[in-house]
């Protein structure tokens, strides 16, 4: 089975504490998804347009599992403390078995 990754790349951050909040939430809730955290705030070279401020990769057992996790009422709450403190791209993918 293929494993599922959260890539979340953070284009702005306006709000510090919101973005605390939300980690602390989403933490929990990426815990109880099985979910684990791979890489955040390490050391980034981007290029073609890319970005540099906050990079984000979380590992689950299976796609399904990553999707079911960031519909869960626990990472939706989370989702709801960072409102619009932060402009991201965030994506779900399907890793290769």
């Amino acid at each position: 089975m293929a494993k599922g990754y959260w890539v979340s790349v953070y284009r702005t951050i306006s709000d510090p504490d919101r973005l605390t909040a939300y980690n602390e939430l989403a933490r929990t809730a990426v815990q109880a998804g099985g979910g684990r955290t791979l890489s955040r705030d390490g050391r980034v070279v981007a290029h073609e347009s890319g970005t540099t401020q906050r990079v984000v990769l979380v590992e689950f057992d299976s796609f399904e599992q990553a999707v079911a996790t960031y519909e869960s009422v626990a990472y939706q709450e989370a989702l709801g403390a960072l409102s619009d403190s932060v402009e991201r791209d965030f994506r779900i993918v399907e890793g290769i078995d």
